[in-house]
């Protein structure tokens, strides 16, 4: 068992960029957006896409986290061993410029903020995301949970390492505590030129500012999920953590069952908001705070209740903020969500 030995707060500031670019596809974005049953037809279609303006088809909101979760493992598997598991908390999107199918992205990561709260480190990693024109076309926040051998069963890394896909190059967690810290990248990784694209281009949604109100209700969506939705999941998104998909180690890392990711839920709450607003490259900013999670039981299938109002409007910019809650048997999964929308 690894433990950390590290004051995690003296790693702050540590950054690189990915030494090769991801290019978007047009299948891997279909793919995505069955995974969050998102089915907008500007996620399918090129002419849907074209008759709201797209060159191609248009990633779901979430679609750039499948792009992190690529350049974050050097980082939270060469840097932050010291961990057992780590489990979400907090996600942040501001979308600067649709992400289209072609796009060649280059990832910055920076692991900008640690805190410490009830003897356990929240850690906040930053992603920037710039094109092949050097625009930086959107930022992603992503707050961790840090939990050592203290915190959850000594078992769980021997556990994962029985279970986890092979061909992930992860290095072994039983190998000592020594941990290789390549020197932090000079200079900026957000002094790419801010793209404008999202908040000048006359979105076309389903409605006009002038038709919308705050206290406006958006029509409410259940959406189902299974544990064949969560291995999907897990394949789609490339995050292989065996508690969505495997009972004996969600019960070791002390969850009452198999749970669905916290970036799925997102997913289908932005495919939420984005049905509504007609328009899914009109949402600006995306933010959720996690409170609880999703139990999916092997025999029966779990479900999560999408409602959302309108908090706030803002006439100078024709945005609006959408308050969005998410409720799975009962339990609202998401603490605070809002999506900043710019409409026509």
């Amino acid at each position: 068992m690894v433990e950390a030995t590290f004051d995690a707060a003296e790693l702050v500031g540590h950054r690189y960029r990915t030494d090769d670019f991801y290019e978007v596809g047009r299948e891997k974005i279909r793919e995505y957006a069955r995974a969050v049953q998102d089915f907008h037809p500007a996620h399918w279609n090129e002419d849907a896409a074209a008759a709201l303006g797209y060159s191609g088809l248009v990633a779901p909101t979430t679609f750039i986290a499948t792009v992190a979760m690529l350049a974050n493992r050097r980082l939270v598997e060469t840097l932050l061993t010291g961990y057992q598991v780590v489990v979400q908390t907090d996600q942040v999107f501001e979308m600067h410029k649709p992400v289209l199918t072609g796009d060649r992205l280059v990832s910055g990561v920076e692991l900008s903020a640690v805190r410490r709260i009830g003897g356990r480190d929240l850690l906040t990693i930053t992603n920037t995301f710039t094109d092949a024109s050097g625009d930086l076309v959107q930022s992603m926040d992503t707050t961790l949970l840090g939990l050592t051998g203290e915190d959850v069963s000594a078992e769980i890394s021997t556990a994962i390492e029985r279970v986890v896909m092979s061909g992930l190059d992860t290095p072994s967690r039983s190998g000592g505590t020594t941990v290789e810290v390549s020197e932090p990248a000079t200079g900026s990784e957000t002094s790419a030129p801010v793209s404008r694209i999202s908040r000048t281009r006359v979105p076309v949604t389903a409605f006009r500012f002038e038709d919308i109100a705050v206290g406006d209700e958006l029509p409410a969506r259940t959406a189902t999920l299974t544990r064949g939705d969560l291995v999907n999941y897990a394949g789609v998104s490339g995050d292989a953590n065996p508690i969505h998909w495997h009972d004996g180690v969600a019960a070791l890392a002390g969850l009452p069952d198999v749970i669905a990711h916290g970036m799925l839920t997102m997913g289908l709450a932005a495919g939420f908001v984005t049905e509504w607003l007609g328009d899914p490259g009109a949402i600006l900013r995306y933010g959720v705070r996690l409170s609880n999670y999703t139990i999916i039981e092997a025999a029966t299938a779990g479900t999560v209740e999408f409602t959302g109002r309108i908090k706030s409007i803002d006439p100078d910019n024709r945005t609006a903020v959408v308050v969005i809650v998410a409720k799975s048997s009962g339990r609202k999964i998401f603490g605070l969500a809002t999506a900043e929308v710019r409409l026509a």
